[in-house]
């Protein structure tokens, strides 16, 4: 396992903390994946796979806290084979405003970030803080951020706008749109799979997960997205609200006195399919339960009618769709909620074969349909990581 230049890259939520361990010549195949769940909980959960072995381990820590965990992410790196070979680190960033593509991580961008984190106090606070603390361990390493908004920098204008005053486009509010890693791979892959130029196509991808967004694709460049100013918007999510009458914002402050931190906290953890159901934030639950409870089962199908609706919008935005991919936790895995989302939708093209969408097969679209429909895994680490290859191929 004592291989030469080796790269790790982070992929760092607000609940959890991904990474994966990659020889460059033998890119892309991992050398060890791992994650830490459930980070800012008193019991963390500590999972990874040696994949030269395939044998998976699950480690048992008595921690709690962000700060905490990633000191024990940095002490039990330092006792792998594998970590004196670490050439460079690659981090997912979420938010990344008018960065076009990874950039190499120096005082300055570090400086950057703290005031790009003002914007999205959810999700970059933990990125930051990996950072730091992989320079504290050795200030000379090299590490690249790679922001999850670059992918969509090429929107026109008029898909970044918000309504409200230009003096605050100047401040930097305005869409961005999210899950950039994401849609840059199944693209890649969808090229792949199909060529260049059905990739070039109209395409629509829907990533569904605990965040979940879609992106409208004409000639390998988006045209519109789900997810705006943050992560937050767009569809209804696991815990997130999604889109949001304004209005409720100031009824809530009015009326419950509440604070910015306090609105954020209920429309990032509190909300989604956790606040329709009053159960659950898993689709997986939410499926279990819905034949027993009627707001379980309102949360889910709230879901498939909220995807049904952005994705008919984004498909009268490209004027017509001839691919759909389905990915992400939900998309990949949930039949039923593939199998909602698509219903009726005939008049676009859009028609799946049941049993194909049943197995989970690749395409799960009729054969004789005008929309080919891909269920595709994504990976944003193996993203991460050619993003570093790059970059330190060309300084």
């Amino acid at each position: 396992m004592n291989e030469p230049d080796c790269i790790l890259t982070i992929n760092a939520g607000s609940s959890s903390i991904k990474f994966a361990v990659y020889r460059i010549q033998k890119l892309p195949e991992p050398l060890m994946t791992g994650e830490f769940k459930q980070v800012n909980s008193n019991s963390p959960v500590f999972t990874y796979t040696d994949m030269l072995t395939g044998v998976e381990k699950s480690v048992p820590i008595e921690i709690s806290g962000q700060t905490a965990v990633i000191a024990y992410f940095i002490s039990w790196l330092k006792k792998q084979l594998f970590f004196d070979s670490i050439e460079a680190i690659g981090h997912r960033i979420v938010h990344g405003l008018e960065h076009a593509g990874p950039a190499l991580v120096t005082p300055e961008l570090l400086a950057e970030l703290h005031i790009i984190a003002l914007l999205d106090p959810e999700h970059m606070p933990a990125g930051i803080k990996l950072i730091e603390a992989f320079f504290q361990f050795n200030e000379s390493i090299t590490q690249i951020v790679c922001f999850d908004t670059s992918f969509h920098f090429t929107m026109p204008a008029i898909a970044k706008l918000l309504t409200i005053p230009r003096k605050y486009q100047l401040r930097g509010l305005r869409r961005y749109g999210f899950h950039g890693l994401s849609y840059a791979y199944l693209l890649g892959q969808l090229e792949i799979i199909a060529g260049k130029e059905i990739a070039m196509g109209k395409v629509i991808i829907a990533h569904l997960g605990s965040g979940a967004s879609m992106v409208a694709i004409r000639e390998g460049l988006p045209l519109d997205t789900s997810m705006g100013f943050t992560p937050t918007s767009g569809l209804v999510m696991s815990s997130r609200t999604g889109d949001l009458d304004p209005g409720v914002v100031s009824y809530l402050m009015a009326n419950d006195h509440i604070d910015a931190a306090t609105f954020s906290h209920l429309v990032n953890h509190e909300s989604g399919l956790l606040g329709v159901s009053e159960i659950s934030g898993n689709m997986q639950v939410l499926q279990n339960k819905k034949t027993t409870n009627e707001r379980a089962a309102e949360a889910v199908d709230l879901f498939c009618y909220q995807s049904k609706k952005y994705l008919g919008s984004l498909a009268a935005i490209l004027e017509g769709v001839d691919t759909l991919i389905f990915s992400g936790g939900i998309g990949e895995n949930d039949t039923a909620v593939r199998a909602s989302i698509c219903s009726g939708l005939n008049f676009l093209g859009i028609e799946l074969d049941p049993k194909a969408n049943d197995k989970n097969n690749l395409v799960i679209s009729t054969k004789h349909a005008a929309v080919t429909v891909y269920v595709i895994k994504t990976n944003e680490e193996i993203m991460i990581a050619k993003s570093v290859v790059e970059i330190l191929t060309n300084s």
